[in-house]
């Protein structure tokens, strides 16, 4: 049985010190500590759990929702999106170092080894899913971006400048007595419990968002849409460090599967051609996909009899439904494949349920969070914040990135402070973490967590009332005693424990800032009942939030900058800050008149049973032996014995090894392991080379090792060998085109892929035969993709019997140019039984003479299959200086899709 934890002395504390501390080691924290550090800094990097597999970002990324590629999106556009998203609530200098500076931060990610998905040319392959712009950047292969970071973090130059302390939780940061800077922070080990203190000239916090605030439906703590590590700890601790926090009232909700802690993925889905429909087939979401009015508008399709609501993608070809199970199933929650066979679903015959989530406090799908200027700079000097706990509104990955950079750089700048440290500090942060020892035997903190949660589903998550809200205030109030009585044993108990006192502060702020705006605003975000309309005469202010001397919690009404990029929907009116003081509570100790009392009934939780792992074995010694290894980044001559070891296991160990740290030779020797005896080897060896293919020198040694494994009998290992090939142009149109005639279908359409990178236009149209439908289907699509497109090549495909391929086949003259001849084929096709040829037709005109496209598309508005009216709109749109295509969407406007109506309406004000 294990010792019981005693409550240590403060004296006795252990002490750190930095330049630049950096709280949190998920998307934001690792980027804060790499830039400082590569700017001069002594960096301390804090993790309560361990770097390699912690944040949101640990289980992968499936695709970055808010790319500006050049060329393909325009910062200025993007800047005035967001700020239309978020109501014309934002600070548009904090939005705009995003949109101008993401586009190096992918090149950045890049170059560490980051996937992003790119054509057969190299370029990014930007999808639209939003409909006023692209900017969607998939990652199918995602799954390892926190693997690609840590390695940076291990890099022997990194290193010597960056120390990693994993197990340690900061539960406040320490500031200076007299100016009120930040000096460090006070926490605790969460294996040992020890007392650790570190001081620091600059703080960073990036802990992600508050994802346990509302209690998931399933009544699991931890089934949460949002990483539920993340406990508001950043919040909480900006508040009592003085620092402002703004938009807290702006709450993220997402659809998700139901029942099932994870999202339904439409930003993965839409680009392969699923949608979100309600049970009737009908797509319904009126407004863009990122706004809080989007969450409205499905909260109430799913509340009406319209509903269930579902991502359709049972109408999806067989290839195209692999394809998005090969990304759902494998990033962000790889369980998502299990949920659906437990209950015999399969995408294919059944669409996918959806749901609204519990509600969480985030800057990065909304806007809550701690108050930041365009270099991650808090309202406390030499505090950053940086990530999902920043108010930078939409700001996703690749501005969690963006901001981490901005805070390191910042924060580099400052040496470690050496001065004295606030003592009553110290002894409060003491007490917050220790506390529950004293009282072991007090209510453990699954049973206050749970409560604590179910108020804040009570009286706190949308639609609000005053009343609502002010019963939360009261009820959170009362639960501060009940969180000072929590007992605890061990260190992760402890650790639990703090959490709970930071998501009980995180709902107050919540309850409290709902209360203060008297308005509805973001759609479902925030909206109250008892203000239901939009006062952008009297609230088009940020509302601030923080602690006053006294301790009590007040707000300011700030009011918008003036915009760096106009708006026309908005107009900030300018004006002094309001001070609005403590928020005033609706009395709510009676119903009315003494005459009645009020009752209340909780629900009751449920838990899933847990999988077993039935391959679970004994790990032999040897494998032991290389994992210890692996933490000091060894090189190709120490893990070389180890890659030609006799068991299969240490092997794929070792390449799993080499993956993660990329020495001089990786490429040659991962090539040369695709030819292992080993299935299990070669898996290893070929994902290690797909996610390396963007660091591996292209040396003539890999292209030789990688040309063998071309013969090697397992498939995979022969598309694995022609994909890196490919992407370091490391082949040719013979060696592409001989792989036209492999057996594997997916190893053809690899080939085909190539031919396209080498603009093999004869080669490609030689394989428009194939049998197999996948590949000519890629063909068509290649045929627009070479770098001087031509129609005539497309012509064997046009009339091609597979409706699939004879639709890819037209939708590929809207690349190649459709002159009039073929835009009489494509005319022709619109009057196709299949719809997929008629979509592909009305698709192929947005490149015909408008003379001819414009008179035949006009009747397809009327086609029973909303994706060809869908396409028929988009291709009006390129001919809308053409008289009968204004007539034409003009007429659309009134469709019962929801998407044929959305960009109708912008086709329309575009021509104005």
């Amino acid at each position: 049985m294990d010792t019981p934890l005693t409550v240590p002395d403060p004296a006795g504390a252990t002490e750190l010190s930095c330049d630049v501390l950096v709280v949190g080691g998920g998307t934001a924290g690792t980027m804060a500590a790499l830039t400082a550090a590569e700017r001069g800094a002594s960096v301390l990097l804090l993790e309560k759990a361990h770097v390699r597999h912690s944040g949101a970002l640990a289980m992968g990324m499936d695709g970055v929702n808010n790319a500006v590629v050049p060329g393909r999106a325009e910062p200025d556009d993007y800047v005035a999106e967001i700020t239309r998203a978020n109501d014309g609530l934002v600070d548009q200098s904090t939005v705009r170092q995003t949109a101008t500076r993401g586009f190096a931060m992918v090149q950045r990610l890049e170059s560490y080894g980051v996937k992003f998905e790119k054509d057969e040319h190299g370029e990014y392959a930007v999808r639209q899913v939003h409909r006023s712009g692209s900017y969607v950047l998939p990652m199918p292969e995602g799954k390892d971006v926190k693997k690609v970071l840590y390695r940076q973090l291990r890099r022997r130059e990194m290193r010597e400048r960056i120390r990693i302390e994993n197990r340690v939780m900061p539960v406040r940061v320490l500031t200076h007595p007299d100016d009120g800077r930040a000096v460090g922070v006070a926490g605790f080990h969460t294996r040992t419990g020890e007392f650790v203190i570190v001081r620091a000239g600059a703080v960073i916090l990036a802990t992600g968002a508050c994802g346990r605030l509302g209690l998931p439906a399933s009544g699991y703590l931890y089934g949460t849409y949002e990483n539920p590590t993340n406990a508001g700890d950043g919040y909480a601790m900006a508040y009592h460090a003085g620092a402002a926090l703004t938009g807290i009232e702006c709450f993220q909700v997402n659809p998700l599967i139901k029942d099932y802690n994870g999202p339904a993925c439409a930003y993965v889905a839409n680009p392969f051609g699923g949608y979100q429909v309600n049970r009737h087939g009908e797509r319904f979401v009126e407004s863009d996909y990122w706004s809080g009015q989007m969450m409205a508008e499905f909260a109430a399709e799913l509340a009406s009899d319209r509903g269930p609501v579902y991502l359709k993608l049972s109408h999806l070809p067989e290839e195209t439904v692999g394809a998005v199970e090969s990304i759902l199933h494998t990033t962000e929650r790889p369980t998502r494949g299990t949920f659906h066979e437990g209950r015999g679903h399969d995408y294919r015959t059944h669409d996918i349920e959806m749901h609204i989530s519990e509600i969480g406090l985030c800057g990065g799908h909304s806007a809550s969070g701690v108050r930041v200027d365009a270099h991650a700079r808090t309202t406390v000097p030499r505090l950053y914040a940086a990530g999902d706990l920043a108010s930078v509104p939409h700001n996703y990955m690749i501005g969690a990135f963006v901001f981490g950079d901005l805070a390191g750089e910042d924060a580099a700048k400052y040496t470690v402070y050496e001065g004295e440290l606030d003592a009553r500090q110290v002894a409060d942060a003491h007490e917050l973490i220790y506390r529950p020892l004293r009282n072991p035997s007090g209510p453990p903190q699954p049973q206050v967590e749970y409560k604590l949660r179910r108020f804040v589903n009570d009286y706190v998550a949308p639609p609000k009332t005053g009343a609502k809200l002010s019963l939360a205030v009261e009820a959170f109030d009362r639960m501060s005693r009940e969180i000072e009585g929590m007992g605890a044993r061990t260190a992760h108990e402890l650790m639990r424990c703090a959490e709970v006192s930071f998501i009980r502060d995180c709902a107050e702020m919540a309850a409290r800032a709902s209360l203060a705006r008297t308005e509805s605003r973001w759609g479902l975000y925030h909206e109250r009942l008892d203000h239901p309309e939009r006062d952008d005469k009297g609230w088009l202010h940020h509302l601030d939030l923080r602690k006053a001397p006294s301790g009590a919690m007040e707000f300011t009404a700030r009011p918008v900058e003036p915009y760096l990029v106009p708006v026309p929907e908005f107009a900030p009116p300018g004006g002094p800050e309001r001070h609005l003081g403590e928020v005033e509570l609706v009395p709510v100790a009676t119903a009315g008149p003494r005459e009645a009392a009020p009752a209340a009934r909780p629900a009751a939780p449920s838990k899933g049973p847990a999988a077993e792992d039935p391959e679970a074995t004994a790990i032999s010694p040897r494998l032991l032996e290389l994992l210890g290894l692996a933490e000091d980044s060894p090189g190709l001559d120490v893990l070389g014995p180890y890659l030609e070891d006799t068991d299969p296991a240490v092997r794929a160990a070792a390449v799993t090894a080499l993956g993660e740290t990329a020495p001089a030779g990786t490429g040659p020797a991962l090539a040369a392991r695709l030819r292992d005896g080993s299935p299990r080897v070669r898996a290893a060896a070929a994902a290690a080379l797909r996610e390396l293919v963007e660091v591996l020198p292209a040396e003539p040694v890999l292209g030789d090792g990688l040309r063998e494994a071309l013969g090697v009998p397992d498939p995979a290992v022969r598309a694995a060998a022609l994909d890196v090939l490919r992407a370091l142009r490391l082949g040719d149109a013979p060696l592409y085109a001989a792989a036209l005639a492999d057996a594997e279908v997916d190893v053809r359409v690899g080939a085909v892929r190539a031919l396209v990178s080498v603009d093999a236009v004869a080669e490609l149209a030689r394989a428009a035969a194939d049998p197999a439908r996948e590949v000519r289907v890629a063909v068509a699509r290649g045929l627009a993709a070479v770098r001087d497109p031509r129609p005539g090549p497309l012509a064997p495909l046009l009339d091609d019997a597979d409706p699939l391929v004879g639709g890819a086949a037209l939708a590929a003259l809207a690349g190649t140019g459709c002159p009039p001849e073929y835009a009489e084929r494509a005319a022709a096709a619109l009057g196709s039984p299949a719809w997929q040829v008629r979509a592909g037709a009305a698709t192929a005109l947005r490149a015909a003479p408008a003379a001819l496209a414009a008179p035949a598309l006009a009747p397809v508005l009327a086609d029973p299959n909303a994706d060809v009216r869908k396409a028929a709109v988009l291709s009006l749109l390129a001919h809308r200086e053409e008289p009968a295509a204004r007539a034409a969407l003009a007429g659309a406007a009134d469709d019962p899709d929801a998407d044929v109506r959305a960009y109708a309406a912008r086709a329309a004000h575009a021509v104005h």
